[in-house]
Order: structure tokens, then C-alpha cells, then sequence
């Protein structure tokens, strides 16, 4: 049974699921902290942005490459968190994700409220 945020989102057009505004589900760093292994961390910036440093666990998915084949090979038992530098890239993310049937959310702020907060990295 779908939800109605993911009626909504089938009901988009295509072009309109990757404009890079607009709201999407969001949580904050602290709660992603706080229950990090609760979630599939996925960081939608370019490989070279991740590996300069990105949050403990996250997997490389760049936006750029995100499609339906590459996301159904992911798990779906956790909740997908979608991250990018300041969460722009990471709304058309949480969309094609939830599109996809998945329970997904943006990160709040991005890289750049964790890196302010001076939360956990791995480079």
C-alpha cells in the first residue's frame, strides 16, 4: 500500500522530481546522530566531495547517477537519509527515493550543519 507522500510524488511530473527546491521530508543532524545505524546514509555529492569527508557510513551515490536500477539494489530495511553540501541536491534525492517506495528524508542543512556542529567524518 502506498502512502500519501509517495501517491504525491508518482503523480509528479518527471522533470519536476528533480528541481532542486521545494519541501521534502527532513531531519535534523542531531537525530541522524543519535540513531546513526538506525539509517542508510546515502550522500549524493560527487565522489570527490565525499571522499574529502562525509558522515560515518554513508554510501557514494552521486545525484548525477541516481537512478531506479541503482536504487532498488539498495536495502530497504532502514530509513534512507539523502545528503548533499547544503541540502539542494539532496530534495530531488529524497524524491526519487520515495518515488522508488522507499522511506526516505533529507538531511537538514546538509554537509554544512554537520561540519558546523562538528559531528563525526570519515575521509
Amino acid at each position: 500500500m502506498k502512502t500519501p507522500l509517495q501517491s504525491h510524488y508518482r503523480s509528479l511530473p518527471r522533470w519536476l522530481n528533480w528541481l532542486p527546491f521545494g519541501a521534502v521530508p527532513s531531519i535534523t543532524s542531531e537525530e541522524v546522530l543519535l540513531n546513526l545505524n538506525h539509517y542508510l546514509i546515502v550522500d549524493v555529492r560527487t565522489h570527490q566531495e565525499y571522499q574529502k569527508s562525509h558522515i560515518p557510513g554513508a554510501i557514494s551515490l552521486p545525484l548525477q547517477q541516481l537512478n531506479l536500477a541503482r536504487i532498488h539494489k539498495l536495502p530497504q530495511d532502514k530509513p534512507v537519509i539523502c545528503i548533499c553540501l547544503s541540502a539542494h541536491r539532496s530534495k530531488p534525492a529524497t524524491r526519487r527515493f520515495i518515488k522508488a517506495g522507499f522511506d526516505a528524508r533529507e538531511l537538514q542543512g546538509g554537509m554544512l550543519a554537520w561540519w558546523k556542529r562538528q559531528l563525526p567524518l570519515e575521509n
